[in-house]
């Protein structure tokens, strides 16, 4: 009965989030050209051939680029490469923000002003321009990339749990916890996150999306995996073409947008649901 309770408001939840069903209706579609991309590409992607800046026609649906490789094709095999670095990214960000902000809300003041200062140190810090500085000296591999990303996006999720952290502790649960002789990493572990974990769902979701503008704008600028195709390696090889192959770019650039909203969709709807604040006050403008 439980279970059913549960399903049914979770149904119900859903029903008034159009902006989580239609993220998730766009995320699927999304996952299935990746998970399909072999059976979807009409050609390989890496291929090369004499029909070069080709429109548009039968042959190749999305046309070609300046090396004759089939746009469509690089396009569906470019879905993995931002989807597989945009969750890496955001997943490296998250795990490190929780940890630090959490320590730094439970455990004391010394600890936590530590943590606090690195913090905003990080936020003063022009994070883009840091990975620049950062993938320019260390080479510009997949893996590079992704850690990269992580490790200069954590602020965010850090200040959350920070928050969270700072409330949860206070708590009757974690008194009661700490009277019992529980050690303070069993309480952080075991009560301060799995409760204070929700708004950092969202925001990691959020967090997909800007990985995935950044490793798009890196491989615009020439600094991406060049052996690795992603949608801004196609737009930035279409650059040279866009007065006479237009759809290189385009539709590189259509394929990154239509991305970057699915994830603000899901992120939003997500931040709407687990949150029982934002929802009531959604609910209320509703009513009126």
């Amino acid at each position: 009965m439980k279970r059913v309770a549960a399903v049914k408001k979770m149904r119900e939840r859903l029903r008034h989030l159009p902006q989580l069903r239609i993220g998730g209706i766009m995320l699927a579609f999304l996952l299935f050209v990746v998970i399909f991309a072999p059976l979807l590409a009409p050609y390989d992607p890496y291929a090369l051939s004499d029909n070069m800046v080709e429109a548009p026609n039968f042959r190749h649906p999305l046309g070609t680029d300046g090396l004759g490789r089939d746009v469509l094709s690089m396009l569906i095999y470019g879905a993995r490469t931002s989807l597989m670095v945009g969750g890496a990214a955001a997943l490296i960000a998250a795990v490190i923000g929780v940890f630090l902000g959490g320590v730094a809300g439970f455990f004391g003041k010394k600890i936590g002003s530590v943590i606090g200062e690195a913090i905003n140190v990080f936020m003063m810090m022009p994070t883009f321009f840091l990975i620049l500085i950062v993938v320019a000296l260390f080479g510009s591999g997949i893996t590079k990339v992704m850690l990269v990303i992580g490790l200069t996006t954590w602020v965010g999720n850090a200040k959350l749990m920070r928050a969270q952290a700072m409330s949860l502790r206070e708590r009757v649960f974690v008194r009661a916890a700490e009277s019992v002789g529980e050690s303070k990493l069993s309480i952080l572990f075991w009560h301060i996150i799995p409760n204070g974990i929700y708004p950092i769902v969202a925001n990691t979701t959020m967090g997909v999306a800007s990985a995935i503008l950044t490793e798009s704008s890196l491989a615009f600028l020439g600094l991406g995996d060049p052996n690795v195709i992603s949608w801004g390696q196609i737009i930035q090889s279409g650059k040279s073409y866009l007065v006479d192959g237009w759809w290189i770019c385009a539709f590189g650039g259509l394929s990154i947008i239509y991305t970057v909203i699915t994830f603000y969709l899901l992120g939003d709807g997500l931040n709407i649901m687990l949150s029982p604040k934002l929802a009531s006050v959604q609910n209320a403008g509703k009513r009126t």
